[in-house]
């Protein structure tokens, strides 16, 4: 059986920036927390849509043509293939839906890149 799931209570348990933890999966999605602070990488993921979903903070998809600032509550779907770069001025925690094995920096590798599954 399934147990509800508590978002402050999964934050509370790490600390890292731009590290995703996953905490629920549903049919081939998973559900990742995150907390971000400053410039990540370029990036796109050519075979999946993306969503970003802000619960607390703000951010800002930046795309070759253009930004898009979110605040809490609001949420936006970066379409597959399009380059994006989220940033977020001050901690921001925010949800991101995706099917599972996708890898967070696309194909761009780095530093940032998260090659492992990790639950909180």
């Amino acid at each position: 059986m399934n147990s509800k799931i508590n978002i402050d209570e999964k934050y509370s348990k790490f600390t890292k920036h731009w590290s995703p933890r996953i905490i629920a999966e549903m049919n081939d999605y998973q559900f990742k927390l995150a907390k971000i602070k400053g410039e990540f990488v370029w990036h796109s993921h050519k075979d999946t849509d993306e969503t970003f979903i802000v619960l607390e903070g703000q951010m800002t998809l930046k795309f070759r043509d253009g930004d898009v600032t979110l605040n809490k509550n609001e949420l936006y779907v970066v379409p597959k293939g399009v380059e994006h770069k989220p940033y977020a001025k001050e901690e921001c925690k925010i949800l991101v839906i995706e099917p599972k094995g996708v890898i967070n920096t696309g194909n761009s590798g780095g530093k940032l890149t998260i090659n492992e599954e990790m639950w909180v």
